[in-house]
């Protein structure tokens, strides 16, 4: 059967879309390259100042080094979570684990600002506001979905009779999981870490309702900078985050073409 071709309209649509999401996001380049004191395209020259002065400024290291151990927490937490969660709701395989996947995937469908409310309400009842591990829960838990997705996906291509055989032959349920399911589906693993990791990396509205002082995320500093001074270091900050999360990709693009062959 003969595959659909796209048009010369479709191509054309394709690439216009392709070209207005990405040009907002290559602008940022020059502007952090300018030899302003402001954000502004370079008007003589381009300069590394901006870059120099970033990695000078202890309050940015400071806000990438709590975003990086954060969003490795969360990352954690998410995993351990959503794998067991998906691989307990493909083990038992009744219709109403199709709503336990269905409430996993709630921090997807629900506004941010809603949960971010709410979160508000509890963690302060909690004592967990302004708090390391509070924002790794909140980054954890909305962290979930995208493992149980992932997850769910590589079990849905997982051939159940090499848990029987495993069985079969003496394994206990802990040596199955380990020696013959978690190596089959550590592609799906990997990817959902990879978008976890991405996903608390990136966040800023549940940081805004239950950070302060102690925890300052970079998001958080990014916000604050634009609220306070266009300092062109946020540029250079924005460049960096562009760089890491198309490292991330392309890492997780890896995985599952490793997955695919």
């Amino acid at each position: 059967m003969r595959g659909y071709e796209a048009g010369p309209l479709a191509r054309t649509l394709a690439w216009a879309t392709v070209l207005y999401l990405l040009l907002p996001i290559t602008i940022v380049i020059p502007v952090s390259l300018t030899d302003r004191r402001y954000l502004s395209l370079p008007e003589q020259s381009l300069s590394l100042q901006h870059y120099a002065n970033l990695l000078r400024s202890e309050a940015w290291l400071s806000a990438i080094g709590q975003s990086f151990w954060i969003a490795l927490a969360s990352t954690l937490v998410a995993v351990v979570t959503g794998t067991l969660c998906a691989i307990g709701c493909w083990r038992i395989g009744r219709r109403s684990t199709e709503l336990v996947r269905a409430l996993m995937l709630l921090p997807l469908i629900i506004p941010a600002i809603v949960y971010a409310i709410g979160l508000y309400r509890w963690f302060g009842w909690m004592g967990l506001l302004d708090r390391f591990l509070g924002v790794t829960l909140a980054h954890g838990v909305t962290g979930i979905p995208y493992v149980v997705i992932t997850v769910s996906t590589a079990l849905a291509a997982f051939d159940p009779r090499l848990e029987q055989a495993a069985r079969g032959m003496g394994a206990s349920l802990w040596q199955t999981l380990r020696w013959v399911i978690l190596p089959r589906i550590a592609p799906g693993i990997a990817s959902g870490a990879i978008f976890a990791f991405i996903h608390s990396w990136d966040e800023l509205v549940m940081v805004l309702f239950i950070a302060s002082r102690q925890v300052f995320t970079l998001p958080r500093k990014i916000w604050d900078g634009i609220n306070e001074n266009l300092d062109p270091s946020m540029a250079a900050v924005a460049v960096l985050l562009i760089l890491f999360t198309v490292l991330l990709l392309a890492l997780d693009g890896a995985v599952r073409a490793r997955r695919g062959g």
